[in-house]
């Protein structure tokens, strides 16, 4: 099954409102003639709403960088499904390392919320991925394994078709350090195996898996170029239109 391409930025906590719309119509120019790849932003939740607005009906798509399980009530500073939709948001960015490390976001928690994604017809990213020291104690399967089992438990293919997985090596995020080749093969086709293990062929077949972890220009060819790779979501050098498209455009 052909797989397209999604490279997705997460602008994290940069950038003010008028920053990110003239980061975001800087792109969407320099994207006008992109095709094959799909290419998504999330922007933060002040400034999503007129991020989209400002790149309605081109190659451009909008994510968040998280929301809250319940639809709506008395939950002081987080984000409803519905809300993001209202903001013509498409993907949400569920479970990221830094949410994990800084926020106490556990397995538990990122099931309710791509559940709650699922159910309002937003398309997840789960973020996956081990620390340093996993990873020296050779347990990056099994953490990933746990993450993605407990992360999608009691959901079904059918509600999980629209899902992105994201491995993400904690120790690569931000540090300038990026997976081997090697690395990032055995992982991507172990996830692929997982994904038809516990749900089916055709899930695991269709699903994208990205590699994320100081992703920029420089190797952005490589990594892509791993069969089992669907993509990259990028962190730092997503912010800057003109270094996000050398990435954009890897393969030209």
């Amino acid at each position: 099954m052909s797989r397209i391409p999604l490279i997705a930025g997460n602008w994290k906590m940069y950038k003010t409102g008028p920053e990110a719309v003239k980061t975001a119509i800087d792109l969407a120019n320099l994207c006008s003639k992109v095709q094959g790849i799909e290419v998504m932003i999330a922007p933060t939740f002040l400034s999503v709403q007129h991020v989209a607005e400002s790149v309605k009906g081109t190659n451009v798509k909008i994510g968040a960088q998280n929301l809250y399980f319940e639809k709506q009530g008395a939950f002081t500073g987080e984000i409803s499904g519905d809300m993001l939709k209202a903001a013509d948001v498409e993907y949400v960015i569920i479970g990221h390392s830094e949410r994990r490390q800084f926020f106490g976001e556990t397995d538990e928690s990122v099931c309710k919320k791509i559940k709650a994604a699922t159910q309002i017809g937003l398309k997840p990213i789960l973020c996956i991925g081990e620390s340093e020291t996993q990873r020296e104690e050779e347990k990056t399967f099994e953490i990933l394994d746990k993450q993605v089992s407990d992360g999608l438990k009691g959901l079904g293919s059918d509600e999980l078709k629209n899902l992105v997985l994201a491995y993400e090596p904690v120790w690569a995020i931000g540090t300038g350090k990026t997976a081997s080749i090697d690395q990032v093969d055995d992982v991507h086709q172990y996830l692929r195996s997982l994904l038809e293990k516990l749900f089916s062929k055709d899930l695991a077949s269709q699903t994208r898996i990205l590699y994320g972890g100081s992703v920029k220009p420089e190797n952005v060819k490589d990594l892509m170029g791993i069969k089992d790779v669907d993509g990259a979501l990028v962190g730092g050098a997503s912010l800057d239109a003109n270094k996000f498209i050398n990435i954009i455009t890897y393969n030209t």
